[in-house]
């Protein structure tokens, strides 16, 4: 009795030791997180932490959410809570520099009418007509917005990037200046052959709507400070003064988004009597500090990517290996410059290599396919009809590089400094640089189709050539902050294992479907065969050879049913197999282990007593 009482006692204890644990907790340790996640989904990254520990003033954010509307879409509705979640760390993060509100905005009220204000898209649910907001404005101390129209569910993986994009963006609202350095005719010039002037390329259209544009001599001995990306189209023959100023640039923290090429076909200028017409671009000496090279006098080949092209008026089409088209799966989808792009388009673009011992990371942004290899370029100066070319081709299996990143610690390619600059920067401890090899995917005929309507020039593209360039600035006009702030886990895990189950049954599935086929096939064509050969006087009657085919067919197909329905049953049976190991081993496993580690940890310390 004693013994009951006293177990009662100790059960009642620890009841209310637990209660009171739980309301200390909810009152005292509001902010604490213990984040279970695989990829730390519920966990900012330091970027983010860098971010938020900069603001000066405090900004709003308001976070419009169709909560009830979406009561029956379960997989928005994860995804909203995970957006939700996402903010309210941001908001704890900030240590109240943000002020977080969250509004359902219901039909014809004031909430949606101010979504509406700040540009928020609401989209249509079902056919009656609902429409949902998911989307995110925020507002800073002089009324400065920015906005997420709305939060794709393809996207997830970078939905904290765009979260501390809008942040930073809303603490530092001016526009990011560009420096453009180019030895192409980009904003516009004359052309010789048709003796008429150019207009600027599409792709600086779109760039001044968005920055701040400068325009940079190729002879400037430093970049200007306030430069913020310097953006290089083509640069050919630079002097040294002008490769230091980039050094010094790149190694004090600027961002460099280069266009080299081996073959320029937008070049079009003539060399000086003697010096032949060379379409190359490079910058050697800087790369090989950087831990890069660009492999000299080749241009990439490709036979999967290859576009087809015409030679002439009424000439076939042809595969040109060294005009590519670049899909989806040649574009990185984890980095935000090629993520969600559908395609690139090149011209004779040359090949990147990251060089024996470098210290920077190189990352590949676009490859090509493994049916490539490299072409001399020289062979494309007098190039009339390129199909002899993939004649030609012999598949390396190799994926060259088009597009990488460089990023982390470099030296600077001038470290005694050089004539009148002796005192420059020797290093850095980490530089942020994009570099593609082709400078022919920015000129308007390889990705846009510009039309004269009213005296303004409307864009339509056809290709992300475009885009990629408008993203790699956007993402690199950042801080080293927001720039660290890369791709994140999905929050919806796949079942793997039930998905190969799954695709496997599917597969034997099919099979036996394509056998009923043939077999169903066979049997009628049979039937025909034998009607033609009956007596016409007799066409609604049956041989006993009829009769017997008939027969054989109806057993044929009752045993091919069974066999699919086996091929089902057995699916499913997997499948239930697979959630009974998984139900076991959290309800009996599990504890049975806890129970095993407990009693084994109550022994050892028992002996240790004794």
């Amino acid at each position: 009795m004693k013994k009951l009482m006293y177990s009662s006692v100790g059960l009642l204890l620890i009841a209310l030791a637990f209660l009171a644990f739980n309301m200390f907790s909810g009152l005292v340790l509001t902010d604490a997180r213990l984040d279970l996640t695989d990829q730390k989904l519920y966990t900012i990254s330091d970027g983010t932490k860098q971010i938020l520990s900069e603001l000066d003033e405090p900004i709003n954010l308001y976070f419009f959410y169709s909560d009830k509307a979406t009561r029956d879409v379960v997989r928005l509705r994860n995804y909203a809570k995970r957006v939700e979640e996402m903010l309210k760390t941001y908001a704890r993060e900030a240590d109240g520099k943000i002020r977080l509100q969250i509004i359902d905005p219901e039909p014809f009220s004031e909430d949606e009418d101010r979504a509406a204000e700040f540009g928020l898209q609401a989209i249509p649910l079902n056919q009656s007509g609902d429409q949902v907001y998911f989307g995110l404005a925020g507002t800073n101390s002089v009324d400065v917005t920015q906005v997420i129209p709305f939060f794709p569910l393809d996207q997830e993986e970078f939905l904290e990037y765009e979260l501390s994009r809008l942040v930073q963006s809303l603490a530092k609202p001016e526009l990011p200046v560009v420096g453009v350095m180019s030895g192409l005719q980009i904003n516009g010039g004359f052309d010789m052959a048709r003796q008429q002037p150019t207009p600027a390329w599409m792709v600086m259209e779109d760039l001044r709507q968005q920055f701040k544009v400068e325009s940079l001599q190729s002879n400037v001995d430093r970049i200007p400070d306030k430069v913020s990306v310097l953006l290089l189209v083509h640069p050919k023959n630079l002097p040294e003064q002008t490769l230091y100023a980039i050094d010094q640039f790149v190694l004090r923290g600027g961002k460099l988004l280069a266009f080299v090429d081996p073959f320029s076909e937008s070049d079009h200028s003539f060399g000086l009597p003697g010096e032949g017409n060379d379409r190359a671009s490079d910058l050697a000496p800087l790369f090989k500090a950087w831990g890069l090279r660009l492999v000299p006098g080749k241009v990439l080949g490709d036979g999967a990517y290859a576009m087809a092209v015409t030679t002439g008026q009424g000439q076939r089409p042809v595969r040109h290996v060294a005009w590519l088209n670049m899909p989806r799966q040649a574009l990185d989808q984890s980095d935000v410059s090629t993520a969600g792009l559908e395609s690139i388009t090149l011209a004779t673009a040359g090949i990147l290599e990251q060089v024996e011992g470098a210290k920077t990371s190189f990352t590949p942004l676009i490859q090509s396919s493994e049916y490539a290899m490299p072409y001399d370029a020289s062979r494309f100066a007098v190039l009339d009809n390129p199909e002899p070319l993939i004649r030609e081709l012999q598949p390396t299996g190799e994926r060259y590089t088009v597009a990488a990143r460089i990023s982390g610690p470099a030296q600077s390619a001038y470290p005694d400094g050089i004539e009148g600059q002796k005192d420059g920067l020797k290093e850095a401890a980490n530089i942020n640089v994009i570099v593609v090899a082709d400078t022919d995917l920015l000129a308007d005929r390889m990705w846009v189709q510009v039309q004269e309507l009213f005296g303004q020039r409307i864009p339509q593209p056809w290709a992300d050539n475009g885009s990629f360039a408008i993203n790699a600035l956007d993402n690199l006009s950042g801080s080293d902050a927001l720039i660290s702030v890369r791709s994140r886990g999905r929050f919806s895990r796949p079942f793997s294992v039930v998905e190969e189950i799954q695709r496997n049954a599917e597969m034997k599935f099919r099979e036996k479907e394509e056998a009923l086929q043939a077999r169903l096939s066979e049997t009628e064509q049979k039937l025909a065969e034998l009607q033609r050969q009956q007596d016409p006087s007799k066409v609604q009657e049956l041989t006993p050879e009829q009769q017997a085919a008939v027969q054989q067919f109806i057993l044929e197909r009752l045993k091919l049913r069974k066999e699919l329905r086996e091929v089902r049953y057995q699916l499913n049976a997997d499948i239930e197999a697979l959630g009974r190991t998984l139900k076991l081993a959290n309800i009996v496993l599990v504890p049975v282990l806890l129970t095993v580690g407990a009693l084994a940890l109550g022994l050892w310390r028992r002996r240790r007593r004794a």
